[in-house]
């Protein structure tokens, strides 16, 4: 791998693991728009890893009182905010897993396809669109009932739909049942630590099983460079839906989904 394929590879994961927009949408236009090799499985774990450590980092003091409170409430003194919204987190992840798990290679195999990511780009763009605009309301993450998590939880199984976006999925299903544009933004980042978690581990598994060459500076460069793109992100995404809401991600979805539909479908 070359340096300018690592720092573009790293960058737009960073950038689009989080924002709306969806990662799998972008990352199909770099091969496209060049002629890089693939980057190997080993390069997608680092990147993995650097995205996961900024919504660490980002979220460190939340985490850590969810970890202590979880831990008080299970020693039987008590279940607070921090607990609760750490069970909320944990049962919102399942029915990904599961899904993910039973229909992975039938997602991996037929459902990658640049029909399939345009359409989902725009039509999921527009829902996401209708909720902030219609359907949001005050509620933070920490003001959520089992139905909203159960309704957010069912929402993410839809992002293993290639262009739907993971991130858009869950903030549009959070704004749907009454919360902030905040507090939907905050729990969907949340969410994303399990899932990253889970998906990069998975990729591991893969990567023992099928050892590939292995270049650790680029590893490395990239690693730190997604984690850098991935909190920045996360930070001024925060920022600017407090002032202009999701409508610019809406309008560059749409926008973004039909290039792809007239690039290679007409």
């Amino acid at each position: 791998m070359d340096w300018l394929q690592v720092v573009v590879l790293a960058v737009v994961q960073g950038l689009t693991e989080f924002l709306p927009i969806s990662s799998s949408a972008h990352l199909i236009l770099v091969p496209v728009l060049t002629r890089w090799e693939d980057q190997g499985l080993a390069f997608d774990v680092a990147l993995h890893l650097g995205s996961l450590s900024a919504v660490v980092i980002y979220f460190r003091q939340e985490i850590w009182q969810m970890i202590a409170s979880s831990l008080t409430a299970v020693k039987g003194n008590g279940v607070d905010d921090d607990a609760r919204l750490a069970f909320w987190v944990t049962v919102a992840t399942l029915p990904v897993c599961i899904v993910g798990f039973l229909l992975h290679d039938l997602i991996a195999g037929y459902m990658r396809s640049t029909l399939i990511i345009g359409l989902s780009l725009i039509g999921f763009g527009l829902l996401l669109g209708y909720a902030d605009w219609k359907m949001r309301g005050t509620r933070s993450e920490y003001q959520m009932t089992l139905k909203d998590v159960l309704i957010i939880g069912g929402a993410q199984v839809l992002a293993l739909i290639p262009g739907t976006s993971r991130s858009g999925i869950t903030m549009t299903a959070a704004l749907m049942v009454g919360m902030s544009r905040e507090g939907a933004a905050r729990f969907s980042f949340l969410l994303s630590i399990p899932v990253i978690v889970l998906a990069g581990g998975l990729e591991a598994v893969n990567l023992l099983k099928a050892p590939h060459l292995i270049d650790v500076p680029a590893m490395l460069v990239g690693a730190l460079l997604s984690g850098i793109s991935a909190y920045l992100c996360i930070h001024y995404f925060l920022v600017v839906i407090r002032k202009l809401g999701m409508q610019p991600f809406v309008v560059y979805r749409v926008l973004f989904g039909a290039w792809l539909l007239w690039f290679f479908h007409f």
